[in-house]
C-alpha cells in the first residue's frame, strides 16, 4: 500500500509541472534527474530524497515547503 505522503507530494508535484505546462522530461531535465524518476514520484512510486525535493522544488520555481502546505 503507497503511503498517503508520497501519493499527496505526486500529485503536488504533477499539478505544479501542469501549471507550467512541462512535460516529465522537461521537468527532469531542469532538476537533473532522469526522465522516468519523474513519473515515479508522480506516482508514488519512489520515496524521494531531500536532495532531490530540493532540485525538483527548484525547476518548479517553488519553495521546499510549497509541496508540504
Amino acid at each position: 500500500m503507497k503511503k498517503e505522503v508520497l501519493i499527496k507530494f505526486g500529485q503536488k508535484v504533477r499539478s505544479e509541472r501542469k501549471e507550467l505546462d512541462l512535460s516529465q522530461e522537461e521537468l527532469a531535465t531542469r532538476a537533473g534527474v532522469h526522465r522516468t524518476y519523474i513519473g515515479m514520484i508522480e506516482r508514488a512510486e519512489k520515496n524521494i530524497t531531500l536532495e532531490n525535493i530540493e532540485k525538483i522544488a527548484k525547476a518548479l520555481k517553488i519553495n521546499i515547503s510549497d509541496f508540504f502546505n
